[in-house]
């Protein structure tokens, strides 16, 4: 048996070994050990990608491999950061305030949103007392352990320590040996990994908002500093209206949805939930009906994958109910030729951008159409990349209303020459109130990832590692053209489903696996697959045939 691996250096830092270097190790060598070989790491080091796959800084290497480190500055290690951070909370939760469970939520720009399960505000002074309990384990630069436990063992150390929620994923998970993260008297479920020391948190701040606590963070992990707080009420009442729901209905973690899928009582839930949503379309078409007077068009936005097209659909058949007469205009159909789009910095056409629309003919038209005159509205195909010579004629009546969806839709310099009042505006987005356990959150950017994934395999045959790639520019998008403008929106909506993870596993699990190891998105698709083994299945077939899930996973009533 040989005794010995060899390991090749990928990527290191300022001071380190050369890059391309191979060293023979041996068997079992930790990873800790080639720190000083890294060399100086912008940022500092937050984890080690092992053969593509992202691995915590104490793990041990058993093959052959490439190593390459994971930068504090860079995208991975601001979300191991910030990860880390949640893990310091609650470390400290549990040496300040170990009678009450701090459980964390969604997040709220720059910030996680915490509560107790008790229901119960912070008590006087109890978020002073956690941020100092937090700066005095960042002196202390305790180490943070990344174990393997047996089952029985993790089992009753979670039971020993309450974590409820934590326990009921086991009943998903069989694996004889569990990872656990450990830090002084203090462990919880591996999900991802942790840095190595707590001395390495030393940017956070917690403050009191709500009934609750926020944790912030910096904004990126280049960063240092924390940015002044802003608020978003809109979107806080939204997702605080899904939580108190989900508690209601008794099903706020994975392993309470798991448990309702193992007691065949699920159908009853996906009814539920289902019914609520279309409760909140309902009542967002109530507040369109009271300004009917006014309104004339509906602008509907939110990031990619939100159900943007099927939220406008479902829209549409509320406002019929009430006697409205909603036609719907798409935004894209006024993109400009390609030939006429703006350069993005790689010199393609930016089709991102507000400037990509021909902004002066839609406004034209939209001027138009408010003075009852019949417009032909363009329409773009993209297979040749223009408008096609003849559009469709519409002209509005006096219970007409414009549905119009696309990604500038809240951005006013879409249609700065449509009167305010004229215009009612929607975000819409998937804001998940589940989470895995109490300590770790379910993000939705993970949520419209899978769907987007899903989706693009369905309906135009793109594989799991390609939507990968294209995620994070994706997103830089939707920080630049979509974000900005959503606490401008008359009103939020959240076009989550709380089952729709198990349904999506179903669909997104072979994409995933077809992505391997020798790929630069395996740590991503390793990730989600780790991620989606806590779900059990929902079979698609129990998706009704209007919901926003159809959108993604096909066989939907509506036409796209």
């Amino acid at each position: 048996m040989n005794n010995t691996i060899e390991v090749r250096f990928s990527r290191t830092g300022k001071g380190g070994v050369e890059e391309g270097k191979t060293v023979v190790c041996p068997f079992g060598v930790p990873v800790d050990t080639f720190l000083e070989s890294f060399g100086r790491i912008e940022g500092g080091l937050a984890a080690v990608k092992v053969n593509n796959e992202i691995l915590p800084l104490s793990s041990r290497l058993e093959i052959n491999c490439t190593l390459e480190p994971v930068s504090l500055a860079g995208h991975d290690g601001a979300v191991i950061y910030r990860r880390s951070l949640a893990f310091l909370l609650a470390v400290a939760a549990r040496e300040r305030l170990p009678l009450r469970r701090l459980i964390v939520g969604h997040s709220l720009g720059h910030s996680y949103y915490y509560t107790f399960a008790d229901g119960k505000k912070p008590g006087p002074g109890d978020a002073a007392a956690l941020e100092r309990e937090m700066r005095e384990l960042v002196r202390e630069d305790s180490p943070i352990f990344c174990t393997f436990m047996a089952y029985g063992e993790a089992l009753a150390l979670f039971e020993k320590n309450r974590q409820a929620d934590t326990i009921l994923l086991f009943e998903q998970r069989s694996e004889s040996k569990v990872m656990v993260n450990r830090c002084k008297n203090f462990a919880d479920l591996y999900v991802e990994p942790l840095v190595r020391r707590t001395g390495l948190l030393n940017a956070f701040e917690l403050m009191e908002y709500g009934d609750g606590l926020l944790l912030r963070y910096p904004a990126s992990g280049k960063e240092k500093l924390i940015k002044a707080f802003e608020d978003s009420p809109s979107l806080f009442s939204v997702y605080q209206e899904y939580k108190k729901w989900g508690n209601i209905m008794g099903v706020r973690a994975v392993g309470q949805l798991n448990r309702l899928v193992s007691e065949r009582t699920v159908k009853d839930y996906i009814r539920t939930a289902e019914a609520f949503q279309a409760k909140k379309l309902a009542e967002i078409a109530d507040r369109i009906y009271d300004r009917r007077e006014h309104v004339r068009v509906i602008l509907i936005a939110g990031p990619s994958s939100s159900g943007k097209t099927t939220t406008a659909k479902r829209l549409a058949i509320q406002l019929q109910v009430m006697g409205m007469h909603p036609i719907a205009v798409s935004l894209d159909d006024y993109y400009r030729s390609p030939g006429e789009a703006p350069r993005d910095e790689k010199g393609q056409p930016d089709l991102e951008c507000l400037e990509a629309l021909d902004i002066p003919y839609l406004n034209r038209q939209l001027l138009e159409l408010l003075e009852g005159k019949e417009v032909d509205i363009p329409i773009f195909d993209f297979k040749i990349g223009q408008r096609r010579e003849r559009g469709k004629p519409i002209k509005l009546d006096g219970q007409s209303v414009l549905i119009m969806e696309g990604i500038h839709g809240l951005n006013d310099a879409c249609t700065p020459q449509v009167e305010r009042k004229k215009k009612f505006k929607l975000y819409v987005s998937a804001l998940t109130q589940l989470n895995l356990d109490d300590h770790n959150r379910i993000p939705t950017s993970d949520n419209r990832l899978l769907r987007r994934m899903v989706r693009d395999n369905q309906f135009r045959g793109t594989g799991g590692a390609k939507s990968i790639r294209m995620w994070p520019s994706v997103q830089a998008g939707e920080r630049k053209h979509i974000f900005p403008f959503q606490d401008g929106a008359d009103v939020a909506f959240n076009s989550a489903l709380d089952y729709e993870l198990a349904v999506l596993k179903f669909y997104a699990d072979p994409l995933l696996r077809s992505v391997k190891p020798n790929m630069d998105e395996y740590a991503e698709a390793r990730r989600l697959l780790s991620f989606l083994e806590n779900f059990a299945p929902i079979p698609p077939q129990y998706v009704p045939g209007q919901s926003i899930l159809r959108e993604f996973i096909g066989e939907s009533e509506f036409k796209y």
